[in-house]
C-alpha cells in the first residue's frame, strides 16, 4: 500500500510540476521569433515562413509574432533570446554569424554554445565567386594566376567584416596561398551596386543574392562553395572541381530557443518546422531561391554548431581578422 501511495504521490508531483503545466498549456500564449537582423534577408524570410505555417501545423491557436532586433552583428537578438524564459515561447531564427562567427569577433553577452537550444538547422545556400561580366577573369584558374602575379591587387568585395562571403574569401587565399584586397560593405546591396558598376573586381556572394543577375548576363559566375554543384547552376564547377580543397561554405539559417527548453516542447517545435518547411506550398519556392533544406536533429545540429565554432574560430585566429 505504502509503495503504491508513493507512485501516486509522485505522479501528482509531476502533473503539477512548471514543467508539465507549460508543456500541457503550451503553445495558448503567442510565440515570439526574435530576428537578430533587418526585415527583408534571407533569415527574415525564413522567420515569416515559418510563422505563416507553424501556427496551422501545431494547431490549438497558435500565434507567431516577427520581431526585428538587429545590431551587432546579430548578437543583439541572439542575446535577447539567450537571456529568456524557456518556456518555449522566444525563439530564434538566425543565420550562422551570432551562432560561430561573432563571438570570435566580438563581445558578446552569451556563450553560444551553451546558452542556446539547438532545434534544426531549417536551410542553407552557398556562396559563389562572382565577377562582374566584362572582368577579364573568366575561371578560378585564372583568378588564381591573377592573383599569384599581382599579390594584394584584386578586390574582394563583402557585406561586412566577419560576415560569410567575407570570412569565404579568407579561407579562399588561404587555401590557394594567394592574397586579395578585403572591401567590407555595410550590407549586400552596396556590394552589388559596386559590382555591377566595375568599382571592385569580386565577390563570393549568397547565390540567393547573386543569382537574378547571374541569370541577367550582368556577373559571371566562376564556382560555387557547395560540395555539389547547384541545380539552379548546373554550368558552374564547385571550388573543388576548380582545383581549391576544403574551402567548402554554406550560409545557414537555424532555430534555437533559450538553454532549458521542455523536451515536450522542443519535439513539438522540431516536427512544426519540419512539416511547414516540407509543405508543398513552401518547398518548391525555397528551392527556387537557392535554397537547400536541411532540417537536421537538434542532436545532428548541436554537433554542426561546435563544429563550424571551431573551424570559424581557427580562421579567424590564424587570419588575424578583426571585426572593424
Amino acid at each position: 500500500m505504502q509503495r503504491r501511495q508513493l507512485i501516486q504521490a509522485g505522479m501528482a508531483l509531476a502533473t503539477t510540476s512548471p514543467g508539465w503545466a507549460q508543456a500541457q498549456t503550451w503553445p495558448s500564449k503567442p510565440i515570439t521569433i526574435v530576428v537578430p537582423f533587418p526585415p527583408g534577408g534571407s533569415t527574415d524570410l525564413i522567420a515569416r515562413t515559418l510563422s505563416n505555417k507553424m501556427g496551422e501545423k501545431l494547431g490549438g491557436g497558435a500565434t507567431f509574432i516577427v520581431d526585428n532586433r538587429a545590431g551587432a552583428t546579430g548578437t543583439i537578438g541572439a542575446s535577447q533570446v539567450a537571456r529568456a524564459l524557456a518556456d518555449g515561447r522566444t525563439l530564434l531564427v538566425t543565420s550562422l554569424g551570432p551562432l560561430v562567427i561573432a563571438p570570435h569577433l566580438i563581445k558578446v553577452n552569451y556563450d553560444a554554445l551553451k546558452d542556446l537550444d539547438p532545434i534544426t538547422v531549417v536551410v542553407q545556400a552557398p556562396n559563389v565567386l562572382v565577377v562582374p561580366a566584362a572582368s577579364a577573369r573568366k575561371s578560378v584558374a585564372e583568378v588564381i594566376t591573377y592573383l599569384k602575379a599581382n599579390p594584394d591587387k584584386m578586390s574582394f568585395a563583402s557585406s561586412g567584416n566577419g560576415s560569410s562571403d567575407h570570412l569565404t574569401a579568407e579561407l579562399f587565399w588561404q587555401q590557394t596561398g594567394t592574397s586579395g584586397v578585403h572591401v567590407p560593405y555595410k550590407g549586400g546591396g552596396p556590394v552589388m551596386s559596386d559590382l555591377l558598376g566595375n568599382q571592385v573586381e569580386s565577390s563570393f556572394m549568397n547565390i540567393n543574392t547573386a543569382l537574378p543577375q547571374i541569370r541577367s548576363g550582368k556577373l559571371r559566375a566562376l564556382a560555387i562553395t557547395s560540395a555539389k554543384r547547384s541545380p539552379l547552376l548546373p554550368d558552374v564547377p564547385t571550388l573543388e572541381e576548380s582545383g581549391v580543397k576544403d574551402a567548402n561554405v554554406n550560409s545557414w539559417q537555424a532555430v534555437v530557443a533559450p538553454r532549458g527548453l521542455p523536451a515536450d516542447i522542443k519535439k513539438r517545435l522540431y516536427d512544426a518546422i519540419v512539416a511547414s518547411i516540407r509543405d508543398p506550398a513552401v518547398t518548391p519556392k525555397l528551392l527556387e531561391l537557392g535554397f537547400e533544406v536541411v532540417l537536421n536533429t537538434p542532436e545532428q545540429f548541436a554537433a554542426y554548431q561546435a563544429s563550424e565554432y571551431a573551424r570559424w574560430q581557427k580562421l579567424i585566429t590564424s587570419r588575424n581578422i578583426k571585426a572593424d
